[in-house]
């Protein structure tokens, strides 16, 4: 299992618990106001996978879980025997993922790998390449959603609301989906690395809270476990 980064203890990351975040190289999307840009083309690996194992080994007991995130987890072929190993330790595992891979998600349901899934729905269908690349498709996330919904899951959905996502924008994301059990806008902010044609994307003004606080509540009127 590639590993290019760890947060030993974190307690924002998995809700509820303390957990060790671990970061997986490599990604099929290229959202411009992505902040693990160095992640996307898989070939920052730093950490040696048996330092990662043996902080595992030693911290049973004193964090909870273990969050899988990336770049894109589901890309990984070693994910599903590296979340069984976890899973043996004891820990609660949360996997972050786009969505893009819902065979690989379904491997992981149908073997009870993982406790708490988080997915992000990033724009309208009909926007998805726009905002997310070429490689990008709603409907490999709405499959991805409708699995984990149906195997009733612990589930969120996110939404980074950058500043090109209109109210009406908003609107229809929350009617494409499904009725979710928590559905989190959560802020954009201006990421430190991006590619030059994105300069004007990336710079522009970000939502504040308190209007994201107003969006939440219209979208909470199709999606009422709406949050932000």
């Amino acid at each position: 299992m590639k590993i290019a980064g760890m947060i030993k203890s974190s307690l924002i990351d998995y809700p509820g618990l303390i957990s060790c975040v671990l970061f997986v190289p490599g990604c099929n999307y290229n959202c411009f106001y992505c902040h693990n840009r160095s992640l996307i083309d898989g070939s920052y690996v730093i950490v040696d996978p048996r330092m990662v194992d043996s902080f595992l080994e030693k911290r049973v007991g004193l964090i909870d879980g273990v969050v899988i995130t990336g770049g894109e987890p589901t890309l990984q072929a070693e994910l599903l025997p590296y979340l069984k190993k976890i899973k043996n330790l004891g820990y609660k595992i949360k996997l972050d993922t786009n969505g893009s891979s819902p065979l690989v998600v379904e491997q992981a349901l149908n073997e009870k790998l993982c406790d708490y899934y988080a997915v992000d729905y990033k724009a309208p269908a009909s926007r998805y390449k726009e905002i997310c690349g070429n490689n990008a498709s709603a409907n490999e996330v709405l499959k991805t959603i409708n699995l984990l919904l149906n195997a009733n899951a612990q589930l969120e959905v996110r939404t980074t609301v950058i500043p090109q996502l209109k109210k009406d924008d908003l609107m229809t994301m929350a009617n494409e989906l499904p009725i979710l059990p928590k559905f989190v806008l959560k802020k954009y902010k201006k990421p430190e690395k991006y590619l030059p044609v994105d300069t004007k994307r990336v710079a522009k003004k970000p939502y504040t809270d308190s209007e994201i606080e107003q969006l939440a509540k219209l979208v909470s009127t199709v999606q009422p476990n709406t949050v932000a």
